[in-house]
């Protein structure tokens, strides 16, 4: 095993574990329903990310077949030339030059399109998973929006349109803290693909996820931060009392 990359396997085998902790201290819950997702996704994430490393022979015959072909139609639009009778004139020599400056610009055009072809085929598909984990991880946003840690200890502050808060302290706690470990491992799943393509596209992709999921992460501890004070706060006047006792 080394500790110098992410193992795709091991990331897998935490969302597993994930999923089975969440499911089990909140069952039928949504959160739970979202970790069973987050582990689909990474699933498929690392078999996407298995077969984009891979060679496509395809692609690549097409390419090698398709610069031959352009080789060959150029040698053979060479060798057709007919060799001037006279030599050419200046006037012949710059519109010759010109016309020869312009095959060489779309000939390197073409060929360049070929080569890159698998490169940029491969990068349409990673952003494609940029776009599942950018989704997952708004869900999971969502999922602890309404989670107040300030209402636990004033919950006649409630509205009618309030929404129902029947956890403990202790329940929203790891309730918040899961959804971070779920904000942190959708941020792994995406650094799998900067770690095995240098593609400044994907490593964007990659960074605007880690961005945001940063971000995400931030608020949920500003909660838990929010929470750990309240509490310390409500038990602060009992704990006095004893020590004084």
């Amino acid at each position: 095993m080394t500790y110098r990359a992410l193992d795709p396997g091991a990331i897998i085998g935490t969302c597993e574990t994930l999923r089975s902790r969440v499911t089990e201290r909140f069952p039928e819950s949504g959160l739970s329903r979202v970790a069973a997702e987050l582990l689909l996704v990474a699933r498929g994430s690392v078999s996407r990310l298995e077969r984009l490393r891979s060679p496509s022979w395809p692609i690549r015959s097409g390419v090698i077949l398709g610069l031959f072909t352009i080789l060959a139609a150029t040698a053979g639009l060479i060798l057709s030339i007919p060799a001037p009778a006279t030599a050419p004139g200046v006037v012949e020599f710059l519109q010759g030059l010109e016309s020869g400056i312009n095959d060489v610009v779309f000939l390197g055009v073409a060929v360049f399109f070929l080569i890159t072809l698998e490169g940029r085929i491969k990068r349409r598909a990673a952003l494609r998973v940029r776009h599942e984990l950018r989704s997952i991880a708004h869900v999971v946003d969502m999922h602890q929006l309404t989670k107040d840690p300030e209402m636990l200890l004033s919950p006649a502050m409630a509205t009618r349109s309030s929404p129902r808060r029947e956890m403990t302290r202790f329940e929203l706690a790891r309730y918040l803290d899961y959804c971070s470990e779920m904000l942190s491992l959708t941020s792994k799943l995406a650094a799998l693909f900067a770690q095995y393509f240098d593609d400044p596209v994907i490593l964007n992709a990659v960074n605007d996820i880690q961005a945001l999921t940063t971000g995400l992460s931030a608020k949920i501890w500003q909660k838990i931060v929010i929470l750990d004070t309240v509490v310390l706060r409500a038990e602060a006047p009992q704990l006095r009392a004893d020590m004084e006792a």
